[in-house]
């Protein structure tokens, strides 16, 4: 089944850089566009960057547009998302997902908190 696993949160100052990879398994990786989401406490999930199976497409919200990259290694199955110029407003859960075959797919989640 289709499986993705997040990892690279923490807490960093705000200024700081984190680098989250989400790790896919259960599927043809390179066929299928990802995408990364964050949640803050008490708000709704919200899109924060998407990436075409080839790379060739990548697309940003505008809260993270020239602070955020994503990108992916379609040999390791993996996609990235690095993070830079962090606010404390970037706090939040972010999560990776994948829509194969209609069906959307989640990661469990990881953590980033800007605070000093």
């Amino acid at each position: 089944q289709v499986q993705l696993v997040e990892s690279g949160g923490g807490l960093v100052q705000p200024g700081g850089s984190l680098r989250l990879s989400c790790v896919a398994s259960g599927f043809t990786f390179t066929n299928y566009g990802m995408r990364w989401y964050r949640q803050a406490p008490g708000k709704e999930r919200e899109w924060v960057a998407v990436i075409s199976s080839s790379s060739g497409i990548r697309k940003y919200a505008d809260s993270v547009k020239g602070r955020f990259t994503i990108s992916r290694d379609n040999a390791k199955n993996t996609a990235y998302l690095q993070m830079n110029s962090l606010k404390p407003e970037d706090t939040a859960v972010y999560y990776c997902n994948a829509v194969v075959r209609d069906n959307e797919n989640w990661g469990q989640g990881t953590q980033v908190t800007v605070s000093s």
